[in-house]
């Protein structure tokens, strides 16, 4: 197994195993703690030792042994100090023995996700704590992603997981009524972590597979849990569709290929078959959300047989009800192109416009993209070169920045190359 593959494997078992140590000892933050040593242990001895026939098993026997070694260690210096003070030791939880037997087959990970959403945080806390302990996202990627400093967003993180600690709230799956108080921020965390997995914020790759597949693996877990959830049924559905184009999403070089672009054949035909019926089967009780409202986008792109048979009206149509669920700029931005792909780009660049002047989207570089594409439809190649070149160098993802520039590279060429038609064209009809 190489580096990589490692990486992705304990990626994937930490939420795990902290899961199993914060069942059995009652302490979030110190389980935590425990594999983050284990994870050091495990990153010594690994390479040379080889990955172990059972690594979960492995990852929860290192945890477990330095937990109950911190345990130990605290109610020692608690006994000396009780001695010291001369007060009668006090009724504290006690490290279990070192053979104890405890559940190590038990995935605790959605159970883990509920705990991070715990009402005592803010959305932003839930959100961020859940990111990094069941998304194996870094604190630097997640201040990325809440455009705050690292420092700033490590320290968030810190106080979160104290204040599920000092809650004194049980390790278990809430009550029906918590947890539907809770499930709002479970789904958005799975959302971005799957969006981060499927077009990562940053690095040199386009995609971080990992992190989406285990996004998918845990909205069928929570699908399990609720199958009658329509927004539950509707994030699952939209995952399977937009994960469902995978495999054509990049060159051999790892440089994006554009949907409009991509070979169709390579989609893979029971996921979209699946999120197809999925979608099809939530819609169809009544309320929709907007997890169901972009599966069904996602539905209508993935059932064309080709770029040209889109339904781009329906699309358009789907994302004005969208915006005025969410009030998100993102949506305006692809309600904008979906209006130019229906009604030509004079129409999506007018709503541009008018989104620029909002000022959310300022600076971020998937407008300039959006723009680039509607000026390119337009024949306007000086001015989409020029935020193709806006866009690259706002990225932070080096496979969209190589495409971004190349694009760039090729109008640039493409609108010399007319210039000198032009000007040939009107030398030899001078008279």
């Amino acid at each position: 197994m190489d580096s990589q593959a490692a990486d992705d494997l304990l990626r994937r078992l930490v939420p795990q195993v902290v899961g199993v140590l914060t069942r059995r000892f009652g302490d979030f933050a110190a389980a935590e703690d425990a594999v983050q040593e284990a994870l050091i242990d495990a990153a010594a001895q690994w390479p040379e030792e080889g990955v172990p026939d059972n690594p979960r098993g492995w990852l929860i026997q290192v945890a477990y042994r330095r937990m109950t070694e911190q345990l130990r260690n605290e109610q020692a210096r608690r006994r000396r100090e009780e001695l010291v003070a001369g007060r009668a030791p006090l009724d504290r939880r006690t490290a279990p023995p070192a053979d104890d037997a405890y559940e190590a087959d038990r995935d605790d990970t959605l159970t883990t996700l509920f705990l991070c959403c715990h009402p005592a945080l803010t959305p932003a806390s839930a959100i961020a704590l859940t990111l990094r302990s069941v998304g194996g996202l870094t604190t630097a990627e997640i201040a990325r992603a809440f455009l705050v400093p690292e420092t700033t967003m490590a320290q968030r993180i810190s106080r979160a997981k104290q204040r599920i600690r000092t809650s004194g709230v049980p390790f278990r799956m809430p009550a029906p009524p918590e947890r539907a108080r809770r499930l709002g921020s479970v789904l958005h965390v799975l959302y971005l972590i799957f969006n981060e997995g499927y077009a990562s914020s940053a690095g040199p790759d386009l995609q971080r597979v990992e992190l989406s597949r285990e996004a998918i693996r845990l909205a069928r877990m929570a699908h399990d849990l609720l199958p009658d959830d329509c927004e539950v049924a509707g994030l699952l559905a939209l995952m399977l569709l937009t994960d469902a184009r995978r495999p054509a999403r990049t060159g051999p070089d790892g440089i994006p290929i554009p949907l409009a672009d991509q070979d169709r054949s390579l989609w893979d035909g029971e996921a979209v078959a699946e999120g197809v019926a999925l979608v099809t089967g939530t819609l169809a009780r009544g309320a929709v959300g907007p997890y169901q409202l972009q599966a069904a986008i996602a539905a209508l792109h993935d059932e064309a047989a080709t770029a040209g048979e889109t339904d781009w009206p329906q699309i358009l149509a789907l994302y004005g009800l969208l915006e005025r669920m969410s009030d998100n700029p993102m949506v305006s931005l692809n309600r904008a192109v979906a209006a130019a792909m229906a009604h030509g780009p004079a129409t999506g660049l007018d709503m541009l416009r008018a989104l620029e002047a909002d000022g959310r989207l300022a600076g971020h570089h998937r407008f300039h993209t959006a723009r680039a594409h509607l000026l390119e439809m337009a024949g306007d190649l000086r001015a989409a070169v020029d935020d193709y070149r806006a866009a690259a160098s706002l990225t932070t993802s080096a496979p969209e920045r190589d495409y971004l520039t190349t694009r760039a590279a090729r109008l640039t060429a493409s609108a010399g190359a007319s210039a000198s038609s032009r000007r040939t064209l009107g030398t030899t009809s001078s008279p």
